[in-house]
């Protein structure tokens, strides 16, 4: 197998984690030259500020940030990244105002991550970009060690996989909540086997209210302890949801607009794949430049592993730590029933929503060693250097100006 092949270097990253920490802030680190280079190393860049946002935020927009204007395939102009820091602003002046332009049907829920960026926030706008490289890099570090400590010593050496991954690194890339959300979680499911309750309500009701996802984790647990007959742990994680639901009665009350159900309006079983294995077949046909050709593909390998990923959950012992499996299926269901415009017709989008497969596999194989998870972690690699190239050579630099 060639995953035991690479065994030595796992146990070599295990026994080295000053290596392991100098690895990561490496590939982490090319990503963020990477990406700075293209717009004159101004690090306001990857918060990728659209103009026609800005325009409309133009008291809450840092002087000197990097504008970006529409182009087509963009989905507009800008990316998610400000939304978060646009929502932050007014939690740093301790208000609750929504940004102007953007949706707050299904954006406004996801109040953990400006949250945490206003803490900064509360020294200026540029403090409030620094907040978001500093969230993003300092709770993947944490929540790492955390993870470390959940899983045995067979499987901790793959636990560099966390820090290594194309996803955490890809939410990171656009300074969004995905790799955030998780690592919250990570660190709230250790206070849950510690049985050290109340940060794991609180950090969990944070991590839901930063990404909804947090309950693909989250759910399987409580199930699990219903299961059990683990009364005490059965309302514990259902007492996860008292804050998230608070937050919405006043969204009800606080957003005319806003309503729960949103979120069914991106359920589109197979859409998304299906719309994309047409769109190569379509550019296949009317031919284009190689670029072109590889930006598209960069998603494929996506599509292989989501069917690895449905295949393996059912894997090994099937009875062995179900709660993970269920976890995982609920991952990858996200995956499957993501629709195109929205999620596959763009890298980020669909990549981001792995992020959480990874710390799932991890404690699954801690619970069974059988599962077949070398092609899902041998793909996960192929991606991050896929990543790389894409970001040192494929990605392209879009129309910006720096400032009004």
């Amino acid at each position: 197998m060639i995953l035991k092949r690479l065994s030595p270097i796992f146990i070599f990253f295990h026994s080295k984690q000053w290596f392991t920490v100098l690895f990561f802030v490496l590939i982490w680190g090319i990503s963020t030259i990477g990406y700075w280079k293209k717009y004159e190393w101004n690090p306001s860049s990857m918060v990728n500020f659209g103009y026609e946002f800005a325009l409309q935020n133009q008291t809450e927009t840092p002087e000197n940030a990097v504008l970006f204007k529409g182009e087509k395939g963009d989905l507009g102009a800008g990316y998610d990244g400000q939304i978060f820091f646009y929502f932050s602003r007014p939690l740093s002046e301790f208000r609750l105002n929504w940004p102007k332009g953007f949706d707050e049907s299904y954006r406004a829920p996801r109040i953990g991550y400006p949250l945490l960026i206003a803490l900064f926030g509360f020294f200026g706008k540029t403090a409030a970009i620094f907040g978001m490289y500093f969230w993003n890099i300092s709770l993947t570090l944490l929540s790492y060690f955390y993870l470390r400590k959940l899983l045995d010593e067979d499987t901790k050496p793959y636990a560099i996989l966390y820090l290594l991954s194309p996803f955490a690194l890809g939410s990171y890339y656009v300074l969004v909540s995905d790799s955030v959300m998780v690592s919250i979680l990570i660190i709230a499911y250790y206070y849950y086997v510690k049985e050290n309750y109340f940060p794991f309500i609180i950090l969990s009701s944070l991590a839901i209210l930063t990404k909804e996802p947090a309950l693909f984790l989250l759910f399987p647990l409580g199930l699990a302890a219903l299961f059990r007959k683990n009364w005490k742990r059965t309302i514990v994680v259902g007492s996860v949801l008292i804050i998230p639901v608070c937050w919405h009665l006043y969204l009800a009350y606080r957003f005319p607009n806003w309503r729960p159900g949103r979120l069914t309006d991106f359920i589109l079983p197979f859409e998304g794949l299906i719309s994309y294995m047409e769109s190569i077949w379509r550019l296949l046909a009317g031919g284009t430049n190689w670029k072109d050709f590889a930006r598209l593909l960069s998603r494929f390998p996506l599509v292989i592993l989501f069917f690895l990923g449905l295949f393996l959950p059912f894997t090994g012992k099937v009875t062995k730590g179900w709660e993970f499996r269920i976890s995982f299926l609920l991952i990858i269901f996200m995956v499957g029933t993501a629709g195109y415009y929205h999620f596959w017709s763009v890298y980020e989008n669909v990549s981001r929503m792995f992020t959480l497969s990874i710390p799932v596999l991890l404690l699954l194989n801690k619970e069974d060693k059988t599962i077949r998870k070398q092609e899902y972690i041998l793909l996960t690699l192929f991606i991050l250097i896929l990543f790389l190239l894409k970001v040192l050579l494929i990605s392209r630099q879009l129309g910006y100006q720096v400032g009004f």
